[in-house]
């Protein structure tokens, strides 16, 4: 359930040295010029514009060797980020609204058809999903889509099933922090129990002390959130080094 905790948070400092582009005629921001490797990440409900992802995908095409795509799966919707860290203006954003516009069976085709281009055009493909992304690299990863992408890592997943962690097929990552609504106590037990026994790499990072969001939308100048953050990116590009890159990454 997309929840209040999915508009909480902080907008970092800095400049995206990318550029955009479209792929499956939908608007992209791309950095990085690997040939071979590709990684796609799917936005929380900020957005493709939103300065934060923007700047971890600046970091994962360099850290992980990369092209990066954050492509814009809200048919131009654009969150306004100012309202953010404002307790007082979030009732400005419909998140009701919003999570109808984009319910999950109309943004999957657009989310496969790009992963699918990806496919065609890169050796290999990971995918980092956050927030609302969450749920969409499970199904990008699952054995029902025959290796459509090599791996996968979610921070916060938001709306994600038991029947999706169910259906995973490729190695798997998720960091999880100890306080968030959408990614309950039960379902952190369930993917923990359930994810081993699927013959798939599996990594869970825990984050004691930070709540949802932590990974995108972090108080940089709070030690500890930014502790968590950085080591979650640090985290999600081994994970993708390891996968897309193997021994060779290192």
């Amino acid at each position: 359930m997309i929840t209040e905790c999915c508009i909480s948070g902080f907008q970092w400092d800095g400049t995206p040295t990318g550029k955009e582009g479209k792929i499956a005629d939908t608007e992209t921001y791309i950095v990085g010029n690997h040939n071979k490797v590709a990684i796609l990440v799917v936005a929380d409900l900020f957005g493709w514009t939103f300065t934060n992802t923007r700047l971890l995908c600046d970091a994962y095409a360099t850290e992980a060797d990369a092209t990066v795509y954050l492509p814009d799966f809200f048919g131009g919707e654009v969150l306004n980020p100012s309202i953010i860290a404002d307790k007082n203006r979030w009732d400005e954003f419909d998140l009701e609204g919003w999570s109808e516009r984009n319910a999950k069976e109309t943004r999957w085709p657009e989310l496969k058809a790009v992963a699918q281009i990806l496919r065609e055009k890169y050796e290999k493909v990971g995918v980092i999903g956050y927030c609302y992304g969450g749920w969409s690299l499970f199904r990008l990863g699952s054995r029902a889509e025959n290796g459509l992408v090599d791996c996968i890592s979610t921070a916060h997943p938001t709306l994600l099933t038991k029947e999706e962690i169910d259906g995973i097929g490729v190695p798997v990552q998720i960091c999880a922090p100890e306080v968030d609504n959408a990614f309950t106590p039960e379902l952190k037990a369930y993917a923990n129990e359930v994810i081993p026994t699927k013959g798939v790499p599996y990594d869970y990072q825990y984050f004691p002390g930070v709540e949802h969001a932590f990974a995108t939308r972090g108080n940089l100048d709070d030690e500890k959130e930014k502790r968590a953050m950085l080591r979650a990116k640090r985290a999600q590009v081994g994970w993708m080094r390891e996968w897309l890159h193997g021994e060779e990454g290192w």
